[in-house]
Protein backbone atom coordinates (compact mmCIF):
# COMPACT_ATOMS: atom_id res chain seq x y z
CA UNK A 1 0.00 0.00 0.00
CA UNK A 2 1.19 3.53 -0.78
CA UNK A 3 1.31 5.63 2.39
CA UNK A 4 0.44 9.30 1.79
CA UNK A 5 0.98 12.25 4.14
CA UNK A 6 -1.30 15.05 2.94
CA UNK A 7 -0.13 17.70 5.43
CA UNK A 8 3.48 18.76 4.86
CA UNK A 9 5.00 22.15 4.12
CA UNK A 10 7.69 23.91 2.14
CA UNK A 11 9.20 27.35 2.73
CA UNK A 12 9.95 29.49 -0.31
CA UNK A 13 12.36 32.34 0.52
CA UNK A 14 11.59 34.10 -2.76
CA UNK A 15 8.11 34.94 -1.48
CA UNK A 16 9.44 36.70 1.58
CA UNK A 17 11.93 38.55 -0.59
CA UNK A 18 9.08 39.73 -2.82
CA UNK A 19 7.00 41.14 0.06
CA UNK A 20 9.90 42.67 1.99
CA UNK A 21 9.41 46.40 2.55
CA UNK A 22 6.03 46.51 0.81
CA UNK A 23 3.28 48.74 2.26
CA UNK A 24 1.18 46.67 4.64
CA UNK A 25 3.84 44.20 5.72
CA UNK A 26 4.79 46.10 8.87
CA UNK A 27 1.16 46.30 9.97
CA UNK A 28 0.72 42.60 9.22
CA UNK A 29 3.73 41.69 11.35
CA UNK A 30 2.54 43.93 14.18
CA UNK A 31 -0.87 42.24 14.18
CA UNK A 32 0.76 38.82 14.14
CA UNK A 33 2.97 39.78 17.07
CA UNK A 34 0.00 41.09 19.04
CA UNK A 35 -2.02 37.94 18.45
CA UNK A 36 0.78 35.50 19.28
CA UNK A 37 2.58 37.33 22.07
CA UNK A 38 6.28 37.96 22.56
CA UNK A 39 7.04 34.63 24.23
CA UNK A 40 5.57 32.61 21.38
CA UNK A 41 7.44 34.60 18.76
CA UNK A 42 10.69 34.15 20.66
CA UNK A 43 10.27 30.38 20.44
CA UNK A 44 8.82 30.18 16.92
CA UNK A 45 11.67 32.00 15.19
CA UNK A 46 14.43 29.61 16.28
CA UNK A 47 12.12 26.63 15.83
CA UNK A 48 11.50 27.46 12.17
CA UNK A 49 15.15 28.39 11.65
CA UNK A 50 16.32 24.99 12.87
CA UNK A 51 13.99 23.29 10.40
CA UNK A 52 14.95 25.22 7.26
CA UNK A 53 16.83 22.23 5.75
CA UNK A 54 13.71 20.07 6.17
CA UNK A 55 11.55 22.82 4.67
CA UNK A 56 13.74 23.54 1.65
CA UNK A 57 16.00 20.58 0.82
CA UNK A 58 14.40 17.64 -0.95
CA UNK A 59 17.07 15.05 0.04
CA UNK A 60 16.49 15.89 3.72
CA UNK A 61 12.73 15.62 3.24
CA UNK A 62 13.00 12.26 1.51
CA UNK A 63 15.27 10.85 4.23
CA UNK A 64 12.72 11.86 6.86
CA UNK A 65 9.91 10.31 4.83
CA UNK A 66 11.86 7.06 4.59
CA UNK A 67 12.35 7.06 8.37
CA UNK A 68 8.61 7.65 8.88
CA UNK A 69 7.52 5.01 6.38
CA UNK A 70 5.79 7.64 4.22
CA UNK A 71 5.86 7.01 0.47
CA UNK A 72 4.31 10.25 -0.80
CA UNK A 73 3.93 13.74 0.67
CA UNK A 74 1.43 16.33 -0.50
CA UNK A 75 3.50 19.49 -0.04
CA UNK A 76 1.88 22.88 0.50
CA UNK A 77 3.48 26.28 1.12
CA UNK A 78 4.00 27.31 4.72
CA UNK A 79 0.86 29.22 5.79
CA UNK A 80 3.15 32.13 6.64
CA UNK A 81 3.25 32.70 2.87
CA UNK A 82 -0.46 33.58 2.60
CA UNK A 83 0.11 37.34 2.90
CA UNK A 84 -3.58 38.14 2.65
CA UNK A 85 -2.76 41.80 3.33
CA UNK A 86 -1.25 42.21 -0.16
CA UNK A 87 -2.86 44.31 -2.89
CA UNK A 88 -3.86 42.71 -6.17
CA UNK A 89 -0.54 43.20 -7.96
CA UNK A 90 1.56 41.87 -5.10
CA UNK A 91 -0.92 39.04 -4.51
CA UNK A 92 -0.38 37.91 -8.09
CA UNK A 93 3.37 37.88 -7.53
CA UNK A 94 2.93 35.86 -4.34
CA UNK A 95 0.70 33.20 -5.88
CA UNK A 96 2.91 32.85 -8.96
CA UNK A 97 6.03 32.43 -6.83
CA UNK A 98 4.24 29.99 -4.54
CA UNK A 99 2.87 27.87 -7.35
CA UNK A 100 6.08 27.78 -9.37
CA UNK A 101 8.27 27.29 -6.30
CA UNK A 102 6.21 24.43 -4.90
CA UNK A 103 6.08 22.75 -8.31
CA UNK A 104 9.85 23.06 -8.71
CA UNK A 105 10.42 21.61 -5.24
CA UNK A 106 8.20 18.61 -5.95
CA UNK A 107 9.69 18.09 -9.42
CA UNK A 108 12.94 17.03 -7.76
CA UNK A 109 11.20 13.81 -6.67
CA UNK A 110 8.01 13.57 -8.74
CA UNK A 111 7.25 9.99 -7.72
CA UNK A 112 7.22 10.95 -4.02
CA UNK A 113 6.25 14.61 -3.83
CA UNK A 114 3.09 16.27 -5.13
CA UNK A 115 2.13 19.85 -4.45
CA UNK A 116 -0.55 22.40 -3.71
CA UNK A 117 -0.38 26.11 -4.52
CA UNK A 118 -1.93 29.32 -3.19
CA UNK A 119 -4.76 31.65 -4.15
CA UNK A 120 -5.36 35.22 -2.90
CA UNK A 121 -8.36 34.70 -0.64
CA UNK A 122 -8.44 38.45 0.04
CA UNK A 123 -9.20 39.01 -3.66
CA UNK A 124 -11.98 36.50 -4.40
CA UNK A 125 -12.32 37.65 -7.99
CA UNK A 126 -8.72 36.57 -8.66
CA UNK A 127 -8.92 33.18 -6.93
CA UNK A 128 -10.14 31.18 -9.98
CA UNK A 129 -7.30 32.57 -12.08
CA UNK A 130 -4.76 31.70 -9.39
CA UNK A 131 -6.20 28.18 -9.16
CA UNK A 132 -5.74 27.76 -12.90
CA UNK A 133 -2.15 28.91 -12.56
CA UNK A 134 -1.52 26.28 -9.87
CA UNK A 135 -3.01 23.52 -12.02
CA UNK A 136 -0.95 24.67 -15.01
CA UNK A 137 2.20 24.07 -12.95
CA UNK A 138 1.13 20.47 -12.38
CA UNK A 139 -0.08 21.05 -8.83
CA UNK A 140 -3.11 19.17 -7.52
CA UNK A 141 -4.97 22.12 -6.01
CA UNK A 142 -4.45 24.92 -3.54
CA UNK A 143 -4.19 25.69 0.16
CA UNK A 144 -6.31 28.38 1.82
CA UNK A 145 -6.71 29.78 5.32
CA UNK A 146 -9.91 29.90 7.36
CA UNK A 147 -10.61 33.49 6.30
CA UNK A 148 -9.03 36.63 4.92
CA UNK A 149 -9.63 40.21 6.11
CA UNK A 150 -13.25 40.91 5.25
CA UNK A 151 -13.72 37.54 3.54
CA UNK A 152 -15.29 34.51 5.22
CA UNK A 153 -15.54 31.20 3.37
CA UNK A 154 -19.30 31.83 3.12
CA UNK A 155 -18.71 35.07 1.18
CA UNK A 156 -20.80 35.12 -2.03
CA UNK A 157 -17.76 36.54 -3.84
CA UNK A 158 -16.10 33.13 -3.47
CA UNK A 159 -18.83 31.32 -5.38
CA UNK A 160 -16.87 31.44 -8.65
CA UNK A 161 -13.84 29.96 -6.90
CA UNK A 162 -15.81 27.10 -5.33
CA UNK A 163 -17.48 26.38 -8.65
CA UNK A 164 -14.17 26.35 -10.50
CA UNK A 165 -12.51 24.11 -7.91
CA UNK A 166 -15.41 21.66 -8.21
CA UNK A 167 -15.35 21.78 -12.01
CA UNK A 168 -11.61 21.19 -12.29
CA UNK A 169 -11.45 18.53 -9.57
CA UNK A 170 -8.82 20.52 -7.70
CA UNK A 171 -8.22 19.75 -4.03
CA UNK A 172 -8.68 22.66 -1.61
CA UNK A 173 -6.66 22.22 1.59
CA UNK A 174 -8.11 24.26 4.44
CA UNK A 175 -5.28 25.23 6.81
CA UNK A 176 -5.82 28.18 9.19
CA UNK A 177 -3.09 30.68 9.93
CA UNK A 178 -3.56 32.98 12.87
CA UNK A 179 -6.66 33.46 14.99
CA UNK A 180 -9.01 36.43 15.31
CA UNK A 181 -9.37 36.06 19.09
CA UNK A 182 -6.32 38.34 19.34
CA UNK A 183 -4.87 39.06 22.81
CA UNK A 184 -7.09 36.50 24.51
CA UNK A 185 -4.69 33.88 23.13
CA UNK A 186 -1.39 35.74 23.39
CA UNK A 187 0.12 33.53 26.13
CA UNK A 188 1.23 29.90 26.36
CA UNK A 189 1.01 29.57 22.56
CA UNK A 190 -2.76 29.45 22.82
CA UNK A 191 -2.84 31.32 19.49
CA UNK A 192 -2.03 27.97 17.90
CA UNK A 193 -3.02 25.38 20.52
CA UNK A 194 -6.56 26.75 20.85
CA UNK A 195 -6.69 29.16 17.92
CA UNK A 196 -6.09 26.76 15.04
CA UNK A 197 -8.84 24.23 15.93
CA UNK A 198 -11.16 27.17 16.66
CA UNK A 199 -10.50 28.67 13.25
CA UNK A 200 -11.12 25.29 11.63
CA UNK A 201 -14.48 25.03 13.37
CA UNK A 202 -15.55 28.56 12.40
CA UNK A 203 -14.45 28.17 8.78
CA UNK A 204 -16.24 24.83 8.39
CA UNK A 205 -19.37 26.27 9.96
CA UNK A 206 -19.39 29.05 7.37
CA UNK A 207 -19.01 26.49 4.58
CA UNK A 208 -21.72 24.20 5.92
CA UNK A 209 -24.36 26.66 7.12
CA UNK A 210 -24.04 28.90 4.04
CA UNK A 211 -25.06 26.04 1.76
CA UNK A 212 -21.80 26.18 -0.21
CA UNK A 213 -21.49 22.39 -0.04
CA UNK A 214 -25.07 22.05 -1.31
CA UNK A 215 -24.33 24.26 -4.29
CA UNK A 216 -21.00 22.58 -5.06
CA UNK A 217 -21.31 18.92 -4.07
CA UNK A 218 -18.27 17.88 -6.11
CA UNK A 219 -15.87 19.99 -4.05
CA UNK A 220 -12.80 18.18 -2.72
CA UNK A 221 -11.99 19.91 0.56
CA UNK A 222 -9.38 18.50 2.94
CA UNK A 223 -9.40 20.04 6.42
CA UNK A 224 -6.26 20.17 8.55
CA UNK A 225 -6.03 19.34 12.26
CA UNK A 226 -8.88 16.86 12.04
CA UNK A 227 -11.35 19.66 11.42
CA UNK A 228 -10.63 21.24 14.80
CA UNK A 229 -13.42 21.41 17.33
CA UNK A 230 -16.31 20.92 14.90
CA UNK A 231 -16.61 17.24 13.87
CA UNK A 232 -17.08 15.76 17.34
CA UNK A 233 -19.44 18.47 18.60
CA UNK A 234 -21.91 18.74 15.76
CA UNK A 235 -24.87 17.67 17.90
CA UNK A 236 -25.24 21.30 18.98
CA UNK A 237 -25.13 22.44 15.36
CA UNK A 238 -27.82 19.92 14.41
CA UNK A 239 -29.99 21.11 17.31
CA UNK A 240 -29.57 24.74 16.29
CA UNK A 241 -30.39 23.89 12.68
CA UNK A 242 -33.64 22.27 13.85
CA UNK A 243 -34.59 24.86 16.46
CA UNK A 244 -33.66 28.11 14.72
CA UNK A 245 -35.07 29.21 11.36
CA UNK A 246 -32.14 31.61 10.95
CA UNK A 247 -29.75 28.62 11.08
CA UNK A 248 -31.34 26.91 8.05
CA UNK A 249 -28.81 28.08 5.47
CA UNK A 250 -27.98 24.50 4.51
CA UNK A 251 -30.38 21.92 3.14
CA UNK A 252 -29.59 19.10 5.59
CA UNK A 253 -28.45 18.65 9.16
CA UNK A 254 -24.92 20.07 9.59
CA UNK A 255 -23.55 16.71 10.73
CA UNK A 256 -24.46 15.15 7.39
CA UNK A 257 -21.85 17.30 5.64
CA UNK A 258 -18.95 15.50 7.30
CA UNK A 259 -19.38 12.90 4.56
CA UNK A 260 -18.72 15.60 1.95
CA UNK A 261 -15.41 16.66 3.49
CA UNK A 262 -12.04 15.07 4.18
CA UNK A 263 -10.07 15.48 7.40
CA UNK A 264 -6.45 14.83 8.23
CA UNK A 265 -5.48 12.62 11.16
CA UNK A 266 -3.47 15.24 13.05
CA UNK A 267 -5.47 15.29 16.31
CA UNK A 268 -2.68 14.27 18.73
CA UNK A 269 -4.77 11.74 20.64
CA UNK A 270 -5.85 8.19 19.70
CA UNK A 271 -9.23 8.62 21.40
CA UNK A 272 -9.95 11.77 19.42
CA UNK A 273 -8.97 10.02 16.20
CA UNK A 274 -11.36 7.17 17.01
CA UNK A 275 -14.09 9.75 17.64
CA UNK A 276 -13.33 11.41 14.29
CA UNK A 277 -13.60 8.03 12.57
CA UNK A 278 -16.94 7.44 14.28
CA UNK A 279 -18.20 10.88 13.20
CA UNK A 280 -16.96 11.06 9.60
CA UNK A 281 -15.85 7.56 8.62
CA UNK A 282 -12.32 6.35 7.96
CA UNK A 283 -12.90 6.78 4.24
CA UNK A 284 -13.05 10.56 4.83
CA UNK A 285 -9.83 10.73 6.85
CA UNK A 286 -6.30 11.01 5.45
CA UNK A 287 -2.88 10.89 7.09
CA UNK A 288 -1.41 14.23 8.21
CA UNK A 289 1.79 15.16 10.06
CA UNK A 290 2.29 18.95 9.61
CA UNK A 291 5.86 18.14 8.62
CA UNK A 292 8.22 19.50 9.86
CA UNK A 293 6.81 21.99 12.38
CA UNK A 294 6.83 21.46 16.14
CA UNK A 295 3.03 21.30 16.38
CA UNK A 296 3.14 18.35 13.99
CA UNK A 297 4.25 14.78 14.64
CA UNK A 298 7.37 12.98 13.46
CA UNK A 299 5.69 9.54 13.46
CA UNK A 300 2.26 9.88 11.78
CA UNK A 301 1.93 6.17 11.03
CA UNK A 302 2.80 5.19 14.58
CA UNK A 303 0.22 7.67 15.87
CA UNK A 304 -2.32 6.10 13.55
CA UNK A 305 -1.47 2.62 14.85
CA UNK A 306 -2.03 3.79 18.44
CA UNK A 307 -5.72 4.37 17.65
CA UNK A 308 -6.21 0.59 17.36
CA UNK A 309 -8.48 0.81 14.34
CA UNK A 310 -9.54 -2.09 12.17
CA UNK A 311 -7.20 -3.09 9.36
CA UNK A 312 -9.56 -1.61 6.79
CA UNK A 313 -9.83 1.72 8.61
CA UNK A 314 -6.06 1.83 9.15
CA UNK A 315 -5.41 1.25 5.45
CA UNK A 316 -7.94 3.89 4.47
CA UNK A 317 -6.29 6.58 6.59
CA UNK A 318 -2.71 5.54 5.80
CA UNK A 319 -3.19 6.06 2.08
CA UNK A 320 -6.11 4.23 0.49
CA UNK A 321 -8.43 7.25 0.82
CA UNK A 322 -5.86 9.83 -0.27
CA UNK A 323 -4.68 7.92 -3.36
CA UNK A 324 -7.82 8.41 -5.50
CA UNK A 325 -8.48 11.84 -3.95
CA UNK A 326 -5.13 13.12 -5.20
CA UNK A 327 -4.91 10.91 -8.27
CA UNK A 328 -1.95 8.87 -6.99
CA UNK A 329 -1.55 5.31 -8.27
CA UNK A 330 -0.93 2.75 -5.54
Amino acid sequence: MTTIDVHAHVILPEIEQAVAGRPGLAEHKALDARRNGAEALAVSGPMVGSRIPKLTQVPVRLADMDAQGVDVQIVSPSPSHYHYWADADLAREVWELANKGTAAHCAQAPDRLRGLGLVPLQHPELAPRALDHALEQGLLGVEISSHAPGVELSDPRLEAFWAHAAETGAVVFLHPFGCTLDERLDRWYLSNIVGQPTENAVALSHLIFSGALDRHPELKIVVSHGGGYLPTYLGRADHGWQARPDARGCAERPSSYLRRLYFDSLVHDPGVLRALVAAAGADRIVLGSDYPFDMGVEDPLERLAEAGLSDADHRAIAGATAAPLFGIKE
